[in-house]
C-alpha cells in the first residue's frame, strides 16, 4: 500500500483501496492506525458484553456488531469519518449495508487498552457526541468500570457503574448488563 501522508485528506473511496491487512480508521479525513490485535482479556469482555446484548436483542428489530464493523458517520456529506468501535448497536436496519453502517449507531462500545485509552476517552468521545450517537459506553478493564455516557441535547451525561452494578442501556428499554460478568476474568 502507498505510504499515507498524514497532510493529505481521504475519504471512505481512498480508505476502501487501503491494505486489509492493516486497520484503520479515518476521522475528518485524517487516517489513524488502529492498535494490534487486543489482548485476551479486551476480546473476554468484548465476548460477554456480545452475548449479554445478543440475548437480550434476540428477536428484536436492533443489532449487535462487533469490531472489525466500519461506522461511517457522516456518509451523507463529507465522508471523511469512518470507526471502528469495538461493539455498537443499530436499531434502524436501513443504516446497515454489507460493509458496515452508515450514520451514527444507537450504541457504541469502546473497551480500553493502553494504547487506545487516551483517543478512546478523548477524540472518540468528541467525535460520537458530535455525530449524534445516543449511547457512548468506555468500559476499563483496569479499574473494573463503565463510564456511560447518554447524549441529551447535543451533550453527553455520564455516570460511573463498577463491576458491582448492573449498567441500564438506555436506548434498549429494560436491558440491564451484568457487569460482574464483563469482568469475572
Amino acid at each position: 500500500m502507498e505510504a499515507l501522508r498524514k497532510e493529505e485528506r481521504y475519504v471512505y473511496a481512498d480508505y476502501c483501496t487501503w491494505n486489509d491487512s492493516e486497520r484503520w480508521e479515518l476521522i475528518g479525513g485524517v487516517p489513524h492506525a488502529m492498535s494490534p490485535a487486543p489482548s485476551s482479556r479486551h476480546q473476554t469482555i468484548i465476548g460477554a458484553l456480545y452475548l449479554q446484548l445478543g440475548n437480550f436483542l434476540k428477536g428484536k428489530s436492533c443489532k449487535v456488531f462487533l469490531s472489525p464493523f466500519d461506522v461511517r458517520l457522516n456518509f451523507d456529506t463529507d465522508d471523511d469519518t469512518v470507526v471502528q468501535p469495538d461493539l455498537l448497536v443499530v436499531c434502524n436496519q436501513a443504516k446497515i449495508d454489507d460493509k458496515g453502517c452508515n450514520g451514527a449507531p444507537d450504541m457504541v462500545i469502546e473497551i480500553l487498552s493502553p494504547s487506545s485509552a487516551r483517543h478512546d476517552k478523548s477524540v472518540k468521545f468528541r467525535l460520537y457526541q458530535q455525530f449524534g450517537v445516543p449511547e457512548y459506553w468506555i468500559v476499563d478493564p483496569e479499574t473494573k468500570t463503565v463510564q456511560v455516557h447518554v447524549l441529551d441535547n447535543g451533550r453527553y451525561y455520564t455516570n460511573i457503574y463498577t463491576d458491582a452494578d448492573d449498567a441500564p442501556v438506555h436506548v434498549l428499554e429494560d436491558c440491564m448488563i451484568n457487569l460482574a460478568d464483563l469482568f469475572a476474568i
